[in-house]
């Protein structure tokens, strides 16, 4: 791995940090905190150092589909007066992506951007308007069986917090104070994971890596580390919510799963440059 190639996963690693933890202010925390990420990790994108055999000229064409996609994208949201969810980021994303494609000296990165993306609204697609089309319940099953009583099982183990299952995606318990937490949507872990798939074949697509099978193990892999980080994250927010309170809950909810992206996203790329 030579200096420009670490100094590269860094930035990307930092660029995608600061946009998940923009994309989690927008819809659960401060939209000026939101706001200020998203600059930052737009910044961030001119730091990438360049090099391999690209074109030389920018593209209108690119550079006006994407302006294209972010207008639909933002003109949508104002209109239905929605908060700026994953997916709308995502969208955001992919149009910003192919605005940098069309300009010669971000093509690179454009490139990563528009696969990693790309990739994240199919699969979002797939788990959350098909799958459930088949099975209405699908989401609801996977955030009970696969999230919320495996979490409570670890924190059963851990401790003898007094905390109930009172619905499919609901617990109850009397600790700092009496409430009850829905564990469903950003707790259900699949965001992370479509996110680490994402940038593995935007990785992937962007330095031409060959080995598809060693890829393939990395997606298996990156599905596996984000699925344990987050049983292990809603456990910890079962224990700040049980002995802190909500409000303290809350905080630890907007702020912990970026960390543990951050951290997961720098193994998993670390990974991808050794295939490489």
């Amino acid at each position: 791995m030579n200096e420009d190639q670490k100094h590269n996963i860094l930035i990307i690693l930092l660029v995608m940090a600061f946009f998940t933890g923009a994309t989690i202010q927008f819809s659960e925390g401060s939209t000026y905190i939101g706001v200020l990420l998203f600059l930052i990790a737009l910044a961030l994108t001119s730091k990438i150092r360049l090099s391999g055999e690209y074109i030389t000229k920018n593209s209108k064409f690119y550079i006006g589909l994407g302006v294209l996609i972010v207008l639909a994208d933002l003109a949508y949201n104002l209109k239905a007066m929605n908060q700026l969810g994953t997916l709308d980021s995502m969208t955001f994303f992919l149009g910003a992506s192919f605005i940098a494609y069309g300009i010669s000296q971000y093509r690179r990165i454009g490139e990563f951007g528009i696969f990693m993306s790309a990739t994240f609204i199919v699969l979002f697609q797939f788990f959350y308007s098909i799958l459930p089309s088949i099975n209405n319940n699908f989401i609801h099953d996977f955030d009970h069986y696969l999230v919320l009583l495996p979490s409570l099982a670890i924190v059963n183990v851990l401790s003898n917090m007094d905390i109930h299952v009172v619905a499919t995606e609901t617990v109850h318990f009397k600790g700092f104070e009496d409430a009850t937490v829905v564990i469903g949507g950003p707790c259900s872990g699949l965001y992370s994971m479509m996110l680490l798939v994402g940038i593995i074949v935007g990785y992937a697509k962007m330095e031409r890596l060959k080995d598809k099978r060693r890829i393939g193990l990395l997606v298996i892999v990156a599905i596996g580390v984000a699925y344990v980080a987050n049983l292990i994250r809603v456990a910890v927010l079962y224990y700040v919510g049980y002995y802190y309170g909500i409000e303290k809950m809350m905080f630890v909810h907007v702020y912990l799963g970026w960390i543990i992206f951050i951290i997961t996203s720098f193994g998993i790329m670390t990974l991808l440059n050794r295939t490489k």
